[in-house]
């Protein structure tokens, strides 16, 4: 079941006028070695005046211009929550583990529906998920690699995935429903949180991969809503699921779910098969709303890609996701409503 919960409150302090970005770092869909599990875990727990740091948050406008906006955080519980840990034979394969176990969505009913139809593809080469009529959830590392915005992002366009009839409208013998097209639209601002420019050990932070795009133009179509990241305990199966535009499939919606082997305050670790594409793309889970009948799917994490992390002195390999905690569910949620009014409870 989804459990409500009080969420703390982001509060805007003030807005400072940054230089413009270069917007001359390299795409990197795929991150080096990052602070893994142990050293999550023994990381502290960090301080209010931290969390007002790593929270302020940078937006870059469709015209080049930069702003730093600082925050206040109100009512945020500073304890550590618990971790599990399932010890696994060290892994020398990479982001697809074993048999592949992706699916590739073709038929256009299934495509051009939800949950599928909120999967979106960012121009910097990732996917993202639409989270409001006029927001997209990504990765951080899809537009910034920690000291630079990418070159692609600053004219960042988002793809919406549509079907488009193969010939003059008739369908031709042998072929599918349709095949699957963009359609573009052009991004007004992104905002990416400052923890994210603040790395772990000369390293990126990987807690803070996550960025928010407001588009241009609204679309209409059905979006997927924030959830606030559960423990693994209280997953069904502890089972999640996500699609997005792997780059070895060029074209195609890919869906895939499997189960989390590990979690740490942040981030989740798990062998969910996907490629470099499929970064930025929302996870999800789906549970019952309280007090009723009803299913509801909601986006508990961000696909944040392929890592080697050191555990017991050796390194394995996971693919990690950043968890929707009730601090980035906070965030998140002043980013789309631009107040924190209607981000009370999630």
């Amino acid at each position: 079941t989804w459990h409500l919960k009080k969420i703390p409150q982001i509060v805007r302090e003030r807005t400072f006028s940054l230089d413009s970005p270069k917007f001359e770092a390299k795409t990197k869909l795929e991150l080096n070695s990052v602070c893994g599990i142990e050293c999550q875990r023994k990381l502290p727990v960090p301080s209010l005046s931290d969390l007002k740091n790593l929270l302020s948050y940078e937006t870059v406008f469709e015209n080049g211009t930069r702003t730093l906006t600082e925050v206040d955080v109100l009512g945020a519980v500073l304890e550590p929550a618990a971790n599990t840990s399932t010890r696994r034979p060290l892994r020398k394969k990479r982001q697809i583990y074993g048999t592949d176990s992706r699916f590739s969505i073709y038929d256009k009913r299934f495509m051009t529906n939800f949950p599928f139809n909120t999967a979106v593809k960012i121009s910097t080469g990732c996917s993202g998920i639409l989270v409001s009529p006029k927001h997209v959830l990504t990765a951080a590392h899809c537009l910034h690699n920690g000291k630079d915005y990418v070159k692609g992002s600053k004219r960042l366009r988002v793809g919406l995935m549509k079907t488009k009839s193969r010939g003059n409208g008739r369908k031709r013998k042998g072929t599918s429903d349709g095949v699957p097209s963009f359609q573009w639209t052009r991004v007004k601002s992104t905002h990416i949180p400052k923890g994210w420019f603040k790395g772990v050990s000369g390293d990126v932070a990987l807690d803070y991969d996550y960025a928010v795009l407001e588009l241009k133009r609204p679309h209409k179509r059905k979006y997927m809503e924030l959830g606030i990241s559960p423990t693994i305990k209280m997953m069904p199966g502890s089972m999640i699921h996500f699609s997005g535009f792997d780059n070895d499939r060029s074209g195609q919606l890919v869906y895939r779910f499997c189960s989390i082997s590990d979690e740490s305050n942040d981030l989740f670790y798990q062998y969910c098969d996907a490629e470099p594409g499929s970064t930025g793309s929302g996870i999800y889970l789906r549970l019952k709303e309280p007090n009723k009948k009803k299913w509801k799917r909601k986006i508990i994490a961000v696909y944040s890609g392929h890592q080697w992390v050191d555990i017991n002195g050796g390194q394995q390999d996971y693919n990690v996701a950043v968890r929707i905690t009730p601090l980035k569910y906070a965030q998140i949620c002043f980013w789309i409503h631009g107040n924190d009014e209607n981000c009370t409870q999630g």
